[in-house]
């Protein structure tokens, strides 16, 4: 995992504030805690759930917030409020993860030491099983999350980026928070089975909001919104290429590289 692709995807892994207009006066008091409103006037080919992708918002609450109906039909112009969930964007998730650093830092100097061995990661081939399943009980291709994870980790639970994705999809934490309100709990990143749920889950999100699979997995790589706006960077085409020649050995029974 390249320096140069975490800090194009510290916004993703994946999904940047890129878009984030600035925030509006509004609040409701009958919104859950821990959201915050902005303003977004409704563009050409947007839809309900994109925004939700791109704000880091849950479409439940941005079609109720903005009484859109049972269908969630917008109309170019249109204002919405929509409700972003505080805690699934990436800098709340880095900030709430270095002050829990500290207070560690700040427990480890002043309270006894009652060190246990880590447990032993996951070998590849029940990281290989967990991949498939998770991604075949969320309807995604799991030979594409088995090589995507594959390239991001080579299916190694103990990989952790210099940007601090983790795992075996090598997730951001910011992600894992956003995919946590797809999943309706709190999704563990050091544990195999939410690792594997918060990055498929991602996959389908992005399969939702793209239009082909290079793109698909471009964004996974680079990011929606960069994906959208600038097409796939030159790293980005090289990622994509990979993955896709490691599906194409996996569904031919060889083995991944």
């Amino acid at each position: 995992m390249s320096a140069t692709r975490r800090l194009i995807t510290a916004g993703l892994a994946g999904l940047t504030m890129f878009f984030l207009p600035t925030p509006a006066q509004a609040t409701d008091g009958d919104l859950p805690p821990g959201r915050r409103i902005l303003d977004h006037r409704v563009q050409p080919g947007e839809t309900v759930t994109g925004l939700a992708v791109r704000y880091h918002a849950w479409t439940a609450e941005l079609i109720a917030h903005n009484h859109l109906g049972a269908s969630g039909g917008i109309r170019v112009g249109q204002h919405l409020e929509i409700p972003v969930v505080l805690s699934a964007l990436p800098h709340h998730q880095s900030a709430h993860h270095h002050a829990a650093q500290h207070h560690a830092a700040a427990q480890h100097h002043s309270a006894p030491q009652h060190t246990q061995p880590a447990p032993a990661p996951p070998g590849t081939a029940t990281v290989r099983r967990t991949v498939a399943r998770t991604a075949v009980r969320h309807g995604v291709d799991p030979q594409l999350a088995l090589a995507v994870s594959w390239q991001e980790s080579g299916w190694q639970m103990g990989r952790r980026s210099d940007a601090g994705a983790i795992g075996a999809m090598q997730v951001l934490p910011g992600t894992g928070a956003w995919m946590s309100l797809y999943e309706g709990r709190r999704l563990h990143l050091h544990r195999l089975a939410d690792n594997a749920t918060a990055g498929v889950r991602l996959l389908r999100v992005l399969g939702d909001e793209t239009g082909s699979r290079r793109h698909l997995v471009g964004a996974y790589y680079q990011g929606l919104g960069a994906v959208r706006s600038h097409g796939l960077y030159g790293e980005t085409r090289h990622y994509v290429a990979n993955v896709l020649a490691i599906k194409g050995r996996l569904e031919a029974g060889r083995p991944p590289a």
